[in-house]
C-alpha cells in the first residue's frame, strides 16, 4: 500500500471543518483591516531565499527542498529552484516584479497556503505545512515606516486570536534594531562569546563565525544559561530605533493589547529589523510559538527592488488548529436539520424540502426512504443534528411535518413554511 510521504499528512473531515472555520474567520477579520489576498507560486528561484532569509539560517542551509532544473534546449539555462519555505520573500518578489511601489501607497496583502521544509517531524510541525500571513509594504512616503503600522498589525492579531476563541496567549516583543545598530552590537556580542562559545552546541559555534545574532535564537537547553548572560540588543539601539519601539508600545497600551518584553527574541530570519514579535501559547509545549513576524525595512533593496519598508507575520496554521482543538473550542457548525424520509417515493419529497431549507441558510442532511424511523433518528444523532424532520406520505399530503428537537425530545407539527423559523429560534 502506498502511504503519504513521511512528514506529510491528509486533512480529513471533521478536522477540515476546523481549518475552514479558521480561514473564514481570517478572511472576514483581515478585510476589516483592508487587507487583500495575494497568491504566489510555491516554486521560486532558490536565490530568492538565499538572499532574503539568509544563507546561514537553518531554513536555507538545512531545510529547503531545492533542486537543479536542467536546460531542455540550447537556448535555456539550468536553474536552481526551491519549494517555498516561507512566503514573505515571495510577496516582496511579486511587489518588485509587478512594480507595485509605483502606486505610491501601502500594499496590504494576506495569504493562506502551503510551505515546505525538510525538518524533523514533531508536534505540530510537518514537511508540508500551512501558513496564514500578512504583509504591509510600500514607500516611506506612504507611511510604511510608521510604528503605528506595527501596532495595528499586532492589535489585529490579538483580535484574531480572541475571535477564534484562543485564550491564554502571550505576545512577546523585542526590537532587533537596524543597520546602524548591528555592527556595534555584533562586536560586543562576539567579544562576549569568544571565551564561552567552545562550550556551546555545534550550531552556535558555526553561527559565531557567520552570524552571531543567530546564537540568541538557539533552543538547546544547555546553552541557555550562557545566552542569558550575553549583552542585550536593546542596550545598543540608536535613538530612532528606541523612539520607534517606544511608540509601538505606547499604542499597544492605548489599545489594551497586553505584551511581554523578551530581550532575547530575534526570530530566525536575517531580514528582520526593529520590531520583532511572537505570540505563544502554553498548550504547544517547548516549541510554543503560534505565530511570529517583524519588520524587514531593507528586504526589497536586498532583492534588487526600490526602498520599501515593510512588516509582516506568519501563523503556523497547523499549530493554530492544534491549539483550537486542544482548548476544546467549538469550530464545527452543527447540522441544523436531518430530514428523515419514510416509505417508498419519499426521497423526492425530502429532497424538495431540503432544497427549501438550505435556501434559508440551514445546514441540512438527507436520510433515505429505506431507513426505519428508529434508524433515521439514530443516524441524525450520530451526525450531531439539532432537529429531525419526518417526511412520510401523510405529512406530504397534509403539509404538516413532525419536527423533533433531538436535544430535548420535544416534537411539534409545523407547516413547511414554519420549519426554518422554528429551527433558527426554537424557543
Amino acid at each position: 500500500m502506498i502511504k503519504a510521504v513521511r512528514g506529510t499528512r491528509d486533512l480529513l473531515p471533521p478536522d477540515t471543518e476546523t481549518w475552514i472555520f479558521v480561514e473564514s474567520t481570517v478572511r472576514d477579520l483581515f478585510r476589516l483591516y483592508n487587507f487583500q489576498e495575494i497568491r504566489t507560486p510555491v516554486i521560486e528561484d532558490l536565490q530568492l531565499f538565499r538572499r532574503s532569509v539568509g544563507e546561514d539560517t537553518d531554513i536555507v542551509s538545512k531545510e529547503m527542498f531545492a533542486w537543479e532544473e536542467g536546460a531542455r534546449a540550447q537556448s535555456e539555462k539550468a536553474q536552481w529552484l526551491a519549494l517555498r519555505p516561507e512566503n514573505t520573500a515571495g510577496v516582496v518578489r511579486a511587489y518588485i516584479e509587478h512594480k507595485l511601489g509605483d502606486a505610491g501607497r501601502l500594499q496590504r496583502f494576506y495569504y493562506i497556503g502551503p510551505q515546505f521544509r525538510r525538518e524533523r517531524q514533531q508536534k505540530g510541525r510537518y514537511r508540508q505545512f500551512y501558513q496564514i500571513g500578512a504583509e504591509v509594504i510600500g514607500p516611506s512616503s506612504a507611511g510604511s515606516e510608521s510604528p503605528a503600522i506595527d501596532a495595528e498589525l499586532l492589535e489585529m492579531l490579538a483580535a484574531l486570536l480572541d475571535r477564534l476563541g484562543i485564550k491564554g496567549w502571550t505576545l512577546e516583543l523585542n526590537s532587533v534594531g537596524c543597520a546602524n545598530d548591528r555592527p556595534i552590537y555584533f562586536k560586543a556580542l562576539k567579544e562576549a562569546l569568544k571565551d564561552v562559545v567552545d562550550n556551546m552546541c555545534v550550531d552556535c559555534k558555526r553561527r559565531y563565525e557567520t552570524n552571531p545574532l543567530r546564537v540568541l535564537d538557539c533552543k538547546v537547553p544547555a546553552d541557555q544559561p550562557i545566552i542569558e548572560k550575553l549583552p542585550r540588543l536593546g542596550d545598543y539601539l540608536d535613538e530612532s530605533c528606541r523612539a520607534h519601539f517606544a511608540e509601538v508600545l505606547k499604542i499597544l497600551e492605548a489599545t489594551e493589547v497586553p505584551y511581554t518584553l523578551n530581550h532575547r527574541l530575534v526570530r530566525g530570519l536575517d531580514y528582520y529589523t526593529r520590531t520583532a514579535f511572537e505570540f505563544t501559547h502554553g498548550s504547544l509545549g517547548a516549541q510554543n510559538a503560534i505565530l511570529g513576524g517583524g519588520r524587514y525595512d531593507g528586504l526589497s533593496e536586498s532583492l534588487g527592488g526600490p526602498a520599501a519598508p515593510g512588516i509582516g507575520f506568519a501563523i503556523g496554521e497547523d499549530r493554530l488548529v492544534m491549539t483550537l482543538q486542544e482548548s476544546g473550542a467549538r469550530t464545527v457548525a452543527p447540522v441544523d436539520v436531518y430530514i428523515a424520509p419514510l416509505g417508498p417515493g419519499m426521497n423526492t419529497a425530502a429532497a424538495q424540502l431540503g432544497r427549501e431549507l438550505r435556501r434559508r441558510n440551514l445546514i441540512v442532511t438527507l436520510g433515505d426512504e429505506t431507513f426505519k424511523l428508529k434508524k433515521s433518528l439514530e443516524v441524525a444523532s450520530k451526525q450531531g443534528a439539532r432537529f429531525a424532520v419526518i417526511v412520510g406520505e401523510n405529512e406530504v399530503k397534509s403539509g404538516q411535518f413532525a419536527v423533533k428537537n433531538l436535544a430535548t425530545g420535544e416534537q411539534v407539527g409545523l407547516g413547511r413554511d414554519q420549519i426554518a423559523a422554528h429551527v433558527k429560534n426554537p424557543a
